[in-house]
């Protein structure tokens, strides 16, 4: 199935695919991150919140920034591919006469 597909939708796809799991390690990261900068302002540490701040907005704008470049990826225009391979939704010869 995935033999028939349009290389183009398939580099995307896995540009998707990374991005999603960069976000993923952020998200982790900035959550670990959150969780060590409360303890350590509870415990009376007080100068650490604010570099624990400014790292979090650092994580988000990443995210930010893989997200806009998803969308982009997601509004580029399919590249014409040929016709004549049957696609993963046609069967045999079915797919030749549907021009």
């Amino acid at each position: 199935m995935n033999g028939s597909s349009n290389p183009g939708r398939r580099r995307r796809r896995v540009a998707v695919d990374a991005a999603m799991v960069f976000v993923i390690i952020l998200l982790m990261t900035q959550m670990w991150l959150l969780t060590a900068t409360l303890e350590s302002y509870l415990a009376g540490h007080k100068d650490a919140a604010f570099p624990g701040l400014l790292m979090s907005a650092g994580i988000f704008a990443v995210c930010a920034w893989l997200y806009r470049l998803v969308v982009r990826l997601d509004r580029l225009p399919e590249a014409p591919h040929d016709r004549s391979a049957a696609g993963p939704w046609r069967v045999g010869a079915d797919a030749r006469t549907d021009r």
